[in-house]
């Protein structure tokens, strides 16, 4: 009478007896045909995002080149423009300095940027290695 089961727990005539070992096993087993699942899925997006990321990279690859040949239509209807009014060397001339005055604008930007970014990655690092 000590090793009775509770009353409505006893397995019915049917059934087998699930050792809880077995249901472990069981339990595993479903874990790693998830885990697989979970694997193959997340494998689907990346592939998807890298074909994906491709694309995207062309388009803005012929974006800017399409921008380019604007800018490059644009510097030459400038020249053409200015050349009925200074003449044409002085409409070259003209163009010519305007667009080193911006590279050099932009290029004197990004030195004082650069040495914004430097001294930023300095103290970082000099605050890391203090004890």
């Amino acid at each position: 009478m000590l090793h009775q089961s509770p009353p409505g727990t006893e397995p019915s005539p049917g059934t087998d007896d699930v050792t809880l070992a077995e249901d472990l096993r069981l339990l595993a087993d479903e874990a790693k045909v998830l885990a697989k699942a979970e694997l193959g899925f997340q494998k689907a997006r990346a592939s998807y995002a890298g074909q994906q990321v491709k694309k995207i990279v062309a388009l803005l690859v012929i974006g800017l080149v399409l921008l380019f040949f604007a800018a490059m239509a644009a510097v030459v209807g400038l020249v053409i423009a200015l050349g009925q009014v200074i003449g044409a060397w002085g409409a070259m001339a003209v163009v010519t300095l305007g667009l080193a005055v911006l590279a050099g604008l932009c290029a004197m930007n990004a030195k004082r940027k650069l040495g914004a970014m430097k001294r930023v990655i300095a103290n970082t690092t000099s605050e890391e290695t203090r004890p």
